[in-house]
């Protein structure tokens, strides 16, 4: 009864050290992305945090639950219409975001923008 390891298994997985790296950059994006668009507001370092983890949680699930990439370009259309409910909902759960409908749109919009331009996969 021999077990045989399989090498590929750990670089399979993402180190914790990558995802650290992964939630960073999301909430640097998020920060920018309610500094620059209007009516998306996020009060404090800790409400961004909290809301770039409020809205990576609900992104990991989308993914995991309907094996639908909710980035916004993504999937194209439903892709960025995915992305901007989720930002909206997101105000639900982190107290320090105020977001409009208006807001969620022009900041899925702005993150997409963002996401192009940073290399590597961030919310």
């Amino acid at each position: 009864m021999s077990e045989e390891r399989n090498p590929n298994r750990t670089q399979d997985a993402p180190s914790w050290g990558r995802l650290i790296l992964r939630f960073i950059i999301s909430a640097i994006v998020v920060g920018i992305a309610a500094f620059i668009t209007p009516g998306f507001q996020i009060d404090g370092l800790w409400g961004v945090l909290l809301a770039a983890l409020a809205i990576s949680i609900v992104n990991y699930i989308i993914e995991r639950v309907f094996n639908f990439d909710a980035s916004p370009f993504g999937r194209g259309i439903a892709g960025f219409i995915v992305a901007a409910i989720v930002i909206y909902l997101s105000q639900f759960v982190v107290a320090a975001m105020q977001v409009s409908i208006w807001g969620a749109i022009i900041g899925a919009l702005v993150i997409g923008i963002i996401d192009m331009v940073i290399p590597g996969e961030t919310i």
